[in-house]
């Protein structure tokens, strides 16, 4: 009965340690496959080999005491397979030992020709060059926007963002999405937005703003948190798709905070509750004949210090300013026309997408001229 104790007390100590050193050996793979992706068979040959040559040094070094030098180049020789002759007698024991050593040596030489035969079959160099050159073109990038997940959201804010002949780098790491993310032509890096490491490559600290469109709420918490601490004049619009993670993700850093399912029901309600003010909605944001546009005053612009009846923005664009937004953030729709224009306002203007350049550069240029 003591020695069935024993086992089992010893069993319940070792199985755990066990279990645990499993698990992390799984996952230490799983990243490193992650990591190196297509090349990874690779990577694996180049590790089998390095064991092997070890294998070897221990034979020749440990086993029968040769020098290093000795060991060295009689390893190398063996696995070359060139056919000289040992430096020194072998003990019996060291032949079998050598047997083995052979016999992986030539296994793994044939497994990293195979892998090495198949990136190039496959073109998988061509790709590391590609991505290569992606990174060159992102590292060179600023006030460029940044969109963390390529799903049934992020897709549509990578199209409307395109639309708007903005720059736009994704990061994903669904495989089937990164091959549409290939097909679209969008810059992209495949990997995991929730690591730093790709944060830094997709250029965050440079960036003008960020979409956490990751489907899961605590991802993009994560995401905002990270985005957060390298930037901490970054833009932030978060998805969230239960409504207590608003405040999470508010609390993180997110500048915005939008739920896709709200929005959807609300705008189908609007769509039979007042079809014309929906279909208005519709022609001013879709930009066809209509725009509605939101424009930032500088500071040394034209219009700082005089009212909308004296800026002369409605006959000299042919542009209609439905709202105001001040530096403080409080929004004045309908204007009265002596309402004063301040530096760091923002003008909510409605009218032709064609009209819209001539009053940005007055609102940008300080008296017509560029600041």
């Amino acid at each position: 009965m003591k020695t069935c104790s024993l086992r089992t007390s010893f069993l319940r100590r070792f199985l755990p340690g066990c279990s645990a050193g499993i698990r992390g050996f799984t996952g230490l793979y799983q990243t490193v496959k992650f990591r190196f992706g297509s090349f990874f068979p690779l990577v694996l040959g180049a590790g089998f080999l390095l064991t092997v040559f070890a294998y070897g040094l221990f034979i020749f070094l440990v086993v029968e005491g040769w020098s290093l030098l000795d060991s060295f180049y009689q390893v190398v020789m063996t696995l070359s397979t060139v056919g000289f002759m040992e430096l020194h007698p072998l003990s019996d024991r060291a032949r079998l030992m050598v047997s083995f050593l052979i016999l992986m040596g030539v296994g793994s030489f044939a497994y990293l020709v195979g892998a090495f035969t198949q990136v190039v079959v496959e073109g998988r160099l061509q790709d590391l060059w590609g991505k290569r050159k992606v990174q060159k073109i992102i590292d060179s990038l600023a006030d460029h926007y940044i969109i963390c997940g390529y799903g049934r959201i992020g897709a549509v804010v990578a199209e409307e963002l395109r639309r708007e002949n903005l720059t736009v780098v994704v990061i994903e790491k669904d495989p089937e999405l990164l091959f549409d993310l290939e097909r679209d032509r969008f810059l992209f890096l495949a990997g995991d937005a929730t690591a730093d490491e790709f944060l830094l490559s997709a250029g965050v600290e440079r960036a003008k703003g960020l979409f956490a469109c990751v489907s899961q709420d605590a991802e993009n918490v994560y995401i905002t948190l990270s985005s957060r601490q390298f930037n901490a004049n970054l833009t932030i619009i978060a998805r969230a798709d239960r409504p207590e993670s608003v405040t999470k993700l508010e609390r993180a850093g997110a500048n915005r905070v939008l739920t896709p399912h709200q929005i959807g029901g609300k705008r189908i309600a609007q769509v039979m509750l007042r079809p014309t003010v929906t279909d208005f909605m519709d022609l001013a944001t879709q930009g066809h004949n209509l725009q509605m546009e939101e424009i930032p005053v500088r500071p040394g612009s034209e219009l700082v210090g005089k009212n909308l009846i004296t800026s002369g923005i409605r006959p000299r664009f042919n542009l209609m300013i439905i709202a105001i937004e001040k530096a403080g953030g409080r929004m004045t729709f309908n204007p009265h026309p002596e309402v004063t224009i301040e530096a760091g306002d923002t003008l909510i203007a409605v009218g032709p997408p064609e009209n819209f350049p001539g009053l940005q550069a007055v609102c940008r240029f300080a008296n017509g001229d560029e600041a």
